[in-house]
């Protein structure tokens, strides 16, 4: 029983960081976009 919730754990912090990255990037590109158009 403890072994699966070890894996669950594990499987959550994937998502975790997967997301962030995910955020990280969309928020990047929107800076990127927004300091493009700044430029312009």
């Amino acid at each position: 029983m403890s072994k699966k919730i070890k894996h669950e754990d594990h499987e959550l912090r994937g998502t975790l960081i997967s997301v962030f990255v995910i955020g990280f990037f969309i928020i990047v590109m929107w800076f990127g976009v927004y300091f493009f158009y700044l430029s312009r």
